[in-house]
């Protein structure tokens, strides 16, 4: 099988002391710091969700003291992060030289499913060590040797990367019998000093205030899955920067550059939930957003939100595939499938850094979609009413091969692929009945046209 490799990116530059939590025998207030920023990413696996608790973070200075950078403890699935990095805390360390880093996660309420031979998402039954002893709280350290000793030194920027390897830090088992999959579990962690380039980055919270002359806008973070709609601020707050290009929706309304934050101003309560998408730069560091989400757009506010893969169509019933459900208020649930209802009152039907005019009619099979509506539980299966909804379409990834030329007829298109994937699913899970105008003309994903535009 293939596994997902986490990356913890840590970027740290000169600050003042922020009283930081932290364990440290010979600081003092007057200590010089610096300012340390915590991201997490992922890449693609067979996990469909790996939900654990990570306890603490810590960095073991030269002199042997302990400074510990993650406020409290935090939830995540590290199966979300795929394409992007998520900033975890913003916190303050003293200058030195740091030799270690220390994870500390919490399997005990552990959420994990993988992918069966089929593709179907299966809970793991077993959660165990090296030696078959179940797993509760484990460690994992990392040595920060020679070149790539952890130096913070005040007004010089400091970049350190930890990779938490989920490759060689698990073994997936499925039993012959039950065919229940089971995991053995020994953290691997890595260390470098360079960070990631290659991807954007995710900054959730709830809005601290916004400065329209200078096009930019506060949060207190809260990130992964903390209430949203709370000013506690432990994890820090943080700038962010908009320009003309900056993509806005707000309570279910898309606006561009000025426009945007100027709706922002003029309708957000302080503490109304945003999410950023954008970059980070360094020296000076910046946080540039290319999309903002606030209000009623973010899931976990005021509507139910299901966010997954469109496996099946009939009339306007979405089957959505992996789903990942976040409750009102902000409780979160996993589903293998989820029924969704549209209607013609579903709204803001939109596609990622695009301004194009969409409608219910253009989600097909195969579509990442996050649907924002009603969830009703009390059924045999999950269903969302989104016919007074919402549905943003995400960028969809697929995988195959290029079909040879020489087997094309002149009714082909140019470029076809034999799928292997769609989002990194298997193909025989998707039904692709009614996505043509007659059965003869619905997609072959051994021949699935790719409009390729203006490549």
């Amino acid at each position: 099988m293939k596994y997902t490799l986490v990356r913890l990116l840590i970027a740290l530059m000169a600050a003042l002391w922020l009283g930081a939590c932290q364990h440290d025998s010979d600081s003092t207030a007057d200590t010089e710091s610096g300012e340390l920023s915590i991201e997490l990413t992922d890449a693609k696996g067979d996990f469909t969700n790996y939900t654990v608790d990570l306890l603490s973070l810590s960095l073991t200075k030269k002199n042997g003291s302990i400074v510990e950078v993650l406020p409290e403890s935090t939830r995540i699935d590290f199966s979300q992060y795929v394409e992007m990095s998520e900033l975890l805390t913003l916190a303050t360390v003293p200058e030195g030289i740091y030799t270690a880093a220390t994870l500390r996660l919490d399997y005990q309420d552990a959420e994990i499913y993988v992918e069966d031979a089929e593709g179907n998402s299966v809970k793991v039954d077993s959660i165990v060590d090296e030696d078959g002893n179940e797993v509760g709280k484990l460690e994992s350290k990392v040595t920060l040797e020679g070149r790539d000793q952890l130096s913070i030194v005040p007004g010089v920027p400091a970049h350190l990367s930890l990779d938490f390897d989920l490759k060689t830090s698990n073994v997936v088992t499925f039993d012959e019998e039950t065919e229940i999959p089971g995991i053995t579990v020994s953290p691997s962690l890595h260390a470098s000093l360079e960070p990631a380039q290659d991807k954007t980055h995710r900054i959730r919270g709830p809005l601290k205030n916004v400065n329209v002359d200078s096009a930019s806008f506060e949060l207190f973070l809260r990130p992964f899955n903390h209430k949203i709609n709370n000013n506690q601020g432990r994890f820090g707050s943080v700038k962010i920067l908009t320009d003309e290009n900056t993509r806005f929706e707000i309570d279910g309304e898309s606006s561009v550059g000025a426009d945007g934050i100027a709706i922002m101003d003029e309708t957000l309560d302080k503490l109304a939930a945003v999410i950023v998408v954008g970059d980070i730069s360094l020296n000076p560091r910046r946080f540039t957003a290319t999309e903002v989400y606030a209000g009623s757009s973010v899931p976990g506010g005021t509507l139910d939100v299901v966010r997954g893969t469109v496996l099946s169509r009939t009339g306007e019933t979405l089957v959505v595939h992996g789903a990942t459900l976040i409750r009102a208020g902000g409780s979160i649930l996993f589903n293998d499938k989820v029924n969704v209802l549209l209607g013609a009152d579903t709204t803001v039907v939109k596609r990622e850094k695009d301004d194009g005019a969409y409608s219910i009619a253009d989600i097909s099979v195969g579509q990442a979609v996050t649907i924002f509506g009603s969830l009703d539980d009390d059924t045999a299966n999950l269903v969302l009413d989104a016919t007074a909804g919402n549905v943003r379409m995400r960028i969809t990834s697929l995988l195959g091969t290029v079909v040879d030329p020489a087997e094309l007829t002149e009714n082909d298109a140019p470029f076809e692929l034999d799928l292997a994937t769609i989002n990194g699913r298997k193909t025989a899970l998707f039904d692709f009945s009614g996505t043509g105008r007659d059965a003869k003309n619905d997609a072959d994903p051994a021949f699935y046209e790719i409009d390729t535009g203006n490549l």
